[in-house]
């Protein structure tokens, strides 16, 4: 029995990735193709149409190619959408880790660089949460930030706990706020709809109505962000 494919995206999947395909030789009429160009153009489209959207033929089209010329790099969509994937994460600038003089401060900065970088990239969310990033840029990526946190006298298990929960807030508050599936920021109409509740049955609601819809998306994040890396101080005091 032939052994199932490993879906794209997988760690097996990106074990079993050969080398990156070099540029291709020039062809008359068209420009040449190589893996890093496929992908930049696929992110592009990703961000303008999204992920249902997007095809192989769509893709062909910005590439003033043809689709038998894609497959000679990747086997299908979602191979492509992978690698869109782990571009987006080489976006997140993280080179100055090492020279951060507090762990409280890597996991900060790295938290609002991620978030910002898939902010930019809504689309791209629901395929971020449906593997975990362990293709080239998001291995590298966790590298420098598990390297930075035991350089600075982090135990192994605490700066992987640390790293897993961080990265797991901002990509879950993220596809929450920013997602293709995120409802509308909708603060005046939410807080009237609490204020026409029965006093009787949600009292501390009524109470928080304003709290609980004026706060802004970035003080939110920043909030919870806080709270997180507080927490984890707290295993982890000072020396």
């Amino acid at each position: 029995m032939a052994a199932t494919p490993s879906p794209p995206g997988s760690p097996a999947w990106w074990a079993a990735r050969p080398a990156p395909a070099p540029a291709a030789e020039p062809r008359r009429g068209r420009p040449s193709l190589d893996t890093a160009r496929i992908v930049d153009t696929a992110l592009g489209l990703v961000d303008e149409h999204g992920t249902q959207a997007f095809s192989l033929r769509m893709l062909a089209d910005a590439l003033n190619s043809g689709t038998a010329t894609l497959y000679r790099h990747f086997d299908g969509k979602d191979e492509i959408l992978a690698y869109v994937v782990d571009r987006v994460l080489g976006e997140v600038d993280l080179d100055d880790l090492a020279a951060r003089t507090d762990w409280r401060d890597i996991l900060t900065v790295t938290a609002h660089r991620l978030h910002d970088t898939l902010r930019r990239h809504p689309h791209t969310l629901p395929l971020l949460t449906a593997q975990v990033p362990v293709g080239p840029h998001g291995l590298a990526q966790r590298e420098r930030v598990l390297s930075a946190l035991l350089a600075h006298g982090l135990p192994v298990d605490l700066a992987a706990r640390a790293f897993t929960a961080v990265t797991h807030y901002v990509i879950g508050f993220a596809a929450q706020q920013y997602g293709p599936a995120a409802a509308p920021d909708d603060g005046p109409r939410l807080a009237a709809f609490y204020r026409r509740l029965d006093p009787a049955a949600y009292p501390a609601v009524l109470q928080a109505a304003e709290s609980l819809t004026s706060v802004s998306l970035d003080e939110e994040f920043a909030f919870g962000l806080g709270l997180l890396v507080h927490g984890l101080a707290h295993l982890h005091p000072a020396r």
